[in-house]
């Protein structure tokens, strides 16, 4: 039901989707990539065709031809209509409908980040407003993971878990993230560790992943938190950091030492 050809351009790819009538994410790949929902974070523009995307939130859109777009993580599409749906893909086109392998693990520095205070913001907005910012909060945190090659993994609602091949661009990312959202009067927290990650359903799992939510959870207002681990990675990379002391983190053993990046 579908065609995928994908070139690689050193540090990136680029992918020709076409998907014909009557295909849909959930009867023709689900059953390949073992996942609930699409996992994969889809940029483009479109050819020719008609695409309905069905959110994991129930949000709906339809992409068409002529149109750029952007779809998140967690969703289901389907095509409408007798033409074939034609795109090309800048984001994921390379692992797109890729079989998991049960024993697949990364060496990652693992990118944890959540908005500060985020009901008490919401209390005094409303649902309305609050829904608003959420997506240029989302936008604007994308487009940094977009500049510094992180693959997103999953979302919190209010925050974001990204993996990078690179602890420099990693923590590079996380401060770009914070001052791009101090235009919209919020205040992020972020943490980073590095390790092992299993990638099981589209989704990131591991000691690893545990270790660097612990990080985040220690960091305050605008600040950007790093493991003894990921700062020994850092060496030589201009970066400047501060020691927070011994930090026992829930599931390793021994107290690490976290450092906080400084201006």
């Amino acid at each position: 039901m579908g065609h995928v050809d994908v070139v690689n351009l050193d540090e990136t790819s680029v992918a020709r989707l076409r998907w014909e009538p009557g295909w849909r994410w959930s009867k023709d790949v689900k059953p390949v990539v073992q996942t609930s929902s699409c996992q994969n974070r889809h940029v483009g523009y479109v050819l020719s065709g008609l695409l309905h995307v069905v959110m994991d939130d129930g949000g709906e859109l339809e992409i068409r031809a002529g149109d750029a777009f952007e779809i998140p993580p967690g969703h289901d599409a389907w095509v409408v209509g007798d033409e074939p749906w034609d795109t090309v893909e800048f984001a994921s086109g390379a692992i797109y409908g890729v079989a998991p392998d049960e024993n697949e693990s990364v060496l990652a520095t693992i990118l944890f980040t959540d908005i500060v205070d985020s009901t008490a913001r919401l209390s005094q907005i409303g649902d309305a407003r609050w829904r608003r910012l959420l997506l240029q909060h989302d936008q604007a945190m994308r487009r940094q993971l977009d500049r510094y090659r992180g693959r997103e993994v999953g979302t919190t609602g209010d925050g974001f878990l990204a993996l990078f091949d690179g602890a420099v661009r990693a923590v590079q990312c996380a401060r770009s993230m914070i001052a791009a959202v101090g235009d919209l009067d919020l205040q992020i927290r972020a943490g980073l560790h590095t390790g092992e990650v299993v990638i099981a359903g589209g989704q990131a799992r591991g000691l690893a992943v545990h270790a660097a939510a612990r990080v985040s959870a220690l960091a305050g207002p605008g600040e950007v938190l790093v493991s003894s681990t990921t700062h020994d990675l850092l060496d030589g990379s201009g970066l400047a950091f501060a020691s927070r002391g011994d930090h026992e983190l829930k599931g390793l053993s021994g107290a690490r030492t976290i450092y906080a990046l400084e201006p």
